[in-house]
């Protein structure tokens, strides 16, 4: 019997997530079965439930991943000295994590921010999901805190606002351009840095209008 590869693995076990993230995004957790995965990913029950007991570990493996990417591209910024400036910094990360979710469509809309949306609505009322969300989000913030902490240390920004105060605002941006794109439709992560920027201009008493 041929020897199954890691590469072979990797390659199933990608299918497989993909397939169950196009049928959570397109009729969300509840209305979504395991059959309806199967159908989606062309495979067989045993191939599936080889690598995932159920729908609740499949939503789980997404949101981790998905987390992860976003929690990476930010610690890589942390260890940056300086970190690139927020307009800069929040769409490159968000545009990389959107990127390598780009084939997965659903109405020939990106099937992630739908997906964030489903996600969200399902930790109201199953606290495992919810504890998923929280470690992720919790880790994703650290990571934040800390490029804020790095901007204070280089003079970028004023050390009179607490690290994690800004850290969860630009949580929020990124979070609510995500549920933008789901409610309204598409919208370049330029969009978001360019209002960034503009936000980063305002002086008080009106002085930067203009100058």
């Amino acid at each position: 019997m041929p020897r199954v590869t890691q590469e072979h693995f990797d390659a199933r076990r990608r299918q497989i997530l993909d397939g169950a993230a196009l049928c959570f995004a397109r009729n969300g957790f509840h209305a979504t079965s395991m059959q309806d995965v199967l159908k989606e990913t062309d495979l067989s029950a045993g191939a599936v439930y080889r690598y995932f007991r159920g729908k609740e570990e499949l939503i789980a493996a997404i949101v981790g991943e998905v987390l992860g990417q976003v929690h990476e591209g930010f610690e890589e910024a942390a260890r940056s000295t300086p970190p690139p400036p927020p307009d800069v910094l929040v769409p490159s990360v968000l545009g990389r994590v959107l990127a390598t979710k780009e084939s997965l469509t659903v109405d020939g809309r990106p099937a992630l921010p739908r997906l964030v949306i489903q996600v969200w609505a399902e930790t109201l009322r199953n606290e495992e999901l919810a504890a998923t969300m929280r470690e992720g989000y919790t880790a994703v913030l650290g990571a934040w805190t800390r490029v804020v902490e790095a901007y204070q240390e280089a003079g970028m920004m004023p050390r009179d606002t607490p690290p994690t105060h800004v850290a969860r605002t630009m949580m929020a941006g990124a979070m609510g351009f995500l549920a933008q794109q789901a409610l309204f439709g598409p919208a370049p992560v330029e969009v978001l840095q360019d209002g960034l920027r503009a936000l980063m201009s305002v002086r008080d008493g009106g002085t930067g209008v203009g100058a």
